[in-house]
């Protein structure tokens, strides 16, 4: 099940670190 398809997400700092890593798996799962 996926929550977060078809929405969008706004990360912060996702240019490295823990930002990058949670943009990453929103982007795998469809947001």
């Amino acid at each position: 099940m996926k929550l977060v398809a078809n929405k969008v997400a706004i990360v912060t700092g996702a240019a490295r670190g823990i930002g990058e890593g949670i943009a990453l798996k929103l982007a795998e799962q469809g947001a």
